[in-house]
């Protein structure tokens, strides 16, 4: 399967208007995530990683904290983002905290 290219500014800027809960940091897109507690964090780790495994796109995850979560998005083998970055960002919003 062919990679998708890297977005140009404008189109990040589009995309990220979609995704409000979302920051652009440098080549990534990063959002914090507060859980309930440390079960229910994991819990959506594990939920984030089901669907990630599926399209074959591997978000950076920091757990900290009992309950918080940092998720990083970028497209590693083209260096920056691109539509896979934003599609499961967007998967990302629809899984219930």
């Amino acid at each position: 399967m062919a990679r998708p290219s890297l977005l140009t500014g404008e189109e990040i800027t589009l995309h990220l208007k979609k995704i409000p809960n979302w920051e652009l940091s440098d080549k990534t897109i990063v959002r914090e995530i507060s859980c309930g507690n440390f079960p229910s964090a994991i819990g959506f780790v594990n939920a984030v990683a089901i669907y990630a495994e599926k399209i074959n796109h591997h978000p950076d995850i920091l757990i900290y904290g009992w309950n918080k979560l940092r998720i990083t998005l970028s497209t590693h083998d083209q260096g920056g983002l691109t539509e896979l970055d934003f599609d499961l960002a967007q998967k990302i919003e629809e899984i219930k905290i």
